[in-house]
């Protein structure tokens, strides 16, 4: 609104309107100069209604409804552009018919133009904004029937009477158009620029009326002109507004104002009935009394029309809630996935029956519960970033695979989809959506095995070893030792007995050292016959040790395919830091090749 203020042709616009009002009051302008800027000013709206028309960010509907205003506005401006000649060659102040029918036809283009505007919405939504307009047209109507016309109608001669009633039908008209297209929120304009538009088209139509009630049937000439002119005014400052206000059109806004409730109707029709009150109070009934009394009827008949329409509305409403109802139910009942609502405070508010499935759990039992409390320790630090993702990204479905307990006791892998639904107000919560995941997960870790683990011994492969490597390279100062071993004398078994002789071998010297590690050392097939050991926080001499009781161990005979053979080994030993893993690999490779040298060389 600051920057519609600041512009200078709407300030230009009310400044002119301004100066107007002590130009003719003061006698300054007579009724030559009053024709002639009324003439000006419906130039200036053929101007603004043009741009209006040709905007941009103006739809189809919109520039349709413009393009009739640009009509209405020319239409006009003949019509009192030929009046304003008249006036100058002497034709006298009455107002010509010609001028009066311009000026009817653009009101009457301008009615048809506001009762053809798309009103959005369909079947009784539109009916619904068609009765809620005719409610508060209606109440309108009664009150200037009432305080306005009934007295003009009856004083006026015979020509007047029926100019003056066919100025204000269409005037009404114009009110009902626009207000249909301000309850459906399709309006070309905005609620501002309406309600300033309906009362410039008011004061052009009544205002002659309105100031012969307060000024008396003699009024001032001066004040007449005012009168006149001030609403031709508005309405060039309302196209100016407009054009101003307008941009790219939001269907969800219009979407949102059409399904919103107004109160006008019903104070319409409360200030109706109060005024047939006041009739009756004033005094005999009489031809004011009675066009209230028709309008309090006809209010009375939209009202039951309007309630009827919601009543058929609201039973069809219900109808189709418990048809989806029933169909949620019967969906819920059948799904084998289990849907959870979780709070804020991680306790269950809804479980939907497949949790007697998924988790032996009756969905009653679990309402209330503490659902951190059934799930894993080794899983909560997972499940507390998850809710962190969660709610940094509200309505997006975040997956996570974690155990909750069973009813047996034990745990159970899930796979998770969690929404998080706080925003919605009908939900104010987490929803989980879990499907037993045991096979998927089983799966998937037997995958992870093969992918990390020797098909032959089980042991380690080099892939999960560099693994271990790399986390124990974290912590850089604690000491880490690595053994590289290699079998001596399992070529000769291999091509004596045969490979199946050799993998069993292979498989006994997996088992030996399995035997000899502790929790956190990795034993590792590096393929062929070698092995190695990494040993996170041994020093070198335990390492040392550890090295000749591997040698010793595995020299021991094994009883393989009923025949007893031994295979020696040679242990490369290097100690250092956890980050120096790789390093550390090398080294006790080269160790390990000069320990077999070694061997080799006192054997006879």
């Amino acid at each position: 609104m600051r920057r519609n203020a600041g512009d200078p042709v709407l300030l230009a616009v009310v400044l002119g309107g301004l100066l107007l009002v002590p130009l003719f009051l003061t006698g300054l302008g007579g009724n030559a100069a009053s024709w002639t800027a009324q003439t000006a000013i419906d130039v200036l709206d053929v101007c603004f209604a043009w741009r209006l028309a040709s905007h941009p960010d103006v739809p189809g509907a919109g520039r349709r409804f413009w393009r009739a205003v640009i009509v209405a506005c020319a239409a006009c401006a003949l019509g009192d552009g030929f009046q304003t000649i008249s006036t100058y060659v002497g034709a006298g102040p009455q107002i010509s018919v010609v001028q009066t029918a311009f000026v009817v036809t653009g009101m009457v283009i301008v009615v048809a133009a506001t009762l053809r505007h798309p009103l959005g919405g369909e079947g009784r939504q539109r009916l619904r904004l068609w009765l809620d307009a005719a409610t508060v047209l209606t109440g309108v109507a009664a009150f200037l029937w009432y305080f306005l016309l009934a007295n003009e109608l009856s004083e006026q001669q015979e020509i007047d009477r029926w100019g003056a009633a066919a100025t204000a039908v269409v005037m009404l008209l114009i009110a009902f158009g626009v207000l249909k297209l301000i309850f459906s929120g399709t309006a070309p304009f905005t609620k501002i620029s309406g309600v300033l538009g309906c009362l410039g088209l008011a004061g052009t139509a009544l205002g002659a009326s309105v100031a012969g009630v307060l000024f008396g049937a003699e009024a001032d000439p001066r004040v007449m002109y005012v009168v006149q002119l001030v609403p031709c005014v508005i309405i060039l400052a309302t196209l100016r507004l407009q054009l101003l206000q307008t941009r790219p059109v939001d269907p969800a806004r219009g979407h949102r104002l059409a399904q919103r409730p107004s109160v006008l109707p019903y104070v319409a029709v409360i200030a109706t009935q109060l005024l047939v009150v006041y009739a009756l109070s004033d005094g005999a009934p009489d031809l004011r009394t009675w066009g209230v009394a028709i309008g309090a009827v006809v209010i009375t008949a939209l009202v039951v029309g309007r309630q009827i329409s919601a009543t058929r509305d609201n039973e069809l409403l219900v109808t189709e809630l418990d048809g989806q109802r029933e169909w949620f139910q019967a969906l819920v009942q059948n799904a084998s996935d289990m849907t959870i609502v979780v709070r804020e405070d991680g306790r269950v508010e809804y479980a939907s029956p497949a949790t007697k499935r998924v988790l032996g759990t009756d969905p009653a039992d679990l309402i209330g519960t503490w659902l951190p409390g059934r799930t894993h320790p080794e899983d909560r630090p997972r499940v507390d970033r998850h809710t962190e993702v969660l709610e940094a990204n509200p309505g997006v479905g975040v997956h996570i695979q974690v155990r909750w307990r069973h009813a047996d006791g034990t745990y159970r892998w899930l796979d998770v989809i969690s929404t998080d639904m706080h925003h919605n107000p009908s939900i104010r919560g987490f929803v989980l959506n879990a499907r037993d995941a045991g096979e998927t997960r089983a799966l998937h870790d037997e995958l992870e095995r093969q992918a990390t683990h020797d098909a032959l011994t089980g042991l380690a492969n080099r892939v999960l070893l560099q693994r271990r490597i790399d986390e124990a390279a974290s912590d850089d100062e604690s000491a880490v030792s690595m053994l590289l071993i290699d079998l001596d004398g399992f070529k000769a078994i291999n091509d004596r007995h045969g490979h199946h002789t050799g993998d069993q071998v292979l498989v006994m010297v997996a088992e030996r050292l399995g035997g000899l590690l502790g929790a956190g050392e990795v034993a590792a097939r590096l393929g062929g016959d070698e092995f190695a050991v990494l040993l996170p926080g041994t020093g070198e001499q335990e390492a040392a040790k550890l090295a000749d009781r591997i040698t010793t161990v595995i020299a021991e005979p094994m009883m393989i395919s009923s025949q007893w053979l031994t295979v020696g080994a040679s242990v490369g030993v290097a100690s250092g830091r956890a980050g120096e893993g790789d390093r550390l690999l090398r080294e006790a490779d080269a160790a390990m090749y000069q320990r077999k040298h070694r061997r080799r060389a006192t054997l006879p």
